[in-house]
């Protein structure tokens, strides 16, 4: 039987702990108790661990041999602000794939009511994420922060280096792999994608990703949602990632 995998929320070289909701539900729920095993990810490792005590707020392992663990692409997201049921299916997609990092737009086109209440889904997005990564054994949760305004989420949340594309309507040609492609990355080199709201970038944002630097890219002649974006240009950056890239 696959062992259940859950994440620390402390840790030292020889145990972890689990609090909060993770600890109740093991230990009300699954009447965790001393001796029971399961998979348990402290920071990016992941370990078979042994139950050394239960209580009502906590539950305490003892780490015994690292395991491999599936890794989590250096690829991050900015994500346009959707409606809400779709983007939290895109946000428990992408943390399958392996996405590292997720960054909340609000963008120009995000409708007005979804951007005035983004700042209180962003604790559920992280559940959602937190669950994600435990059904699919990764080996650490997404990074997803508070929504930006495009021009602070470039400036502040954005790596320099490595590769930053834009995924663009306004681009015909140009296709993600053969952007992707073209810049030899390596396994470890960053990737970070950019995906619109419903209706697309205006113009004026679309200038400045160009005056910052970006790429524009596109997935094809098809007009995606974007959550199904968000699916087709991880798997086509995971693929690209799973080896050097050919010259």
């Amino acid at each position: 039987m696959t062992r259940r995998r859950w994440i620390a929320t402390e840790f030292d070289d020889f145990s972890a702990t689990l609090s909060g909701a993770q600890a109740e539900h093991l230990a009300r729920v699954l009447r965790a108790e001393p001796g029971m095993r399961a998979d348990v990810v402290a920071g990016e490792r992941v370990y078979h661990a042994v139950i050394e005590t239960v209580t009502g707020s906590a539950v305490r392992f003892h780490l015994e041999q690292e395991i491999e663990a599936g890794a989590t692409l250096p690829i991050g997201l900015l994500l346009a602000v959707f409606k809400f049921d779709r983007m939290e299916w895109a946000i428990e997609k992408a943390t399958e794939l392996g996405v590292s990092k997720i960054v909340p737009l609000i963008a120009r086109r995000t409708e007005k009511h979804l951007a005035q209440a983004a700042a209180r889904r962003v604790e559920r997005w992280r559940r959602i994420a937190m669950e994600a990564t435990k059904q699919s054994r990764g080996s650490s949760v997404p990074d997803i922060t508070a929504p930006l305004q495009l021009s602070n989420a470039l400036k502040e949340s954005v790596p320099q280096d490595g590769a930053r594309i834009l995924l663009s309507e306004y681009e015909k040609q140009y296709t993600l792999a053969a952007c992707l492609t073209e810049l030899h990355l390596q396994q470890h080199d960053r990737i970070t994608l950019a995906i619109g709201p419903e209706g697309g970038w205006t113009d004026e944002e679309a200038a400045q990703f160009v005056g910052a630097g970006w790429s524009s890219a596109t997935l094809g002649t098809r007009i995606l949602r974007a959550e199904t974006a968000v699916i087709a240009s991880l798997s086509i950056a995971s693929a690209l990632l799973a080896e050097p890239l050919a010259q």
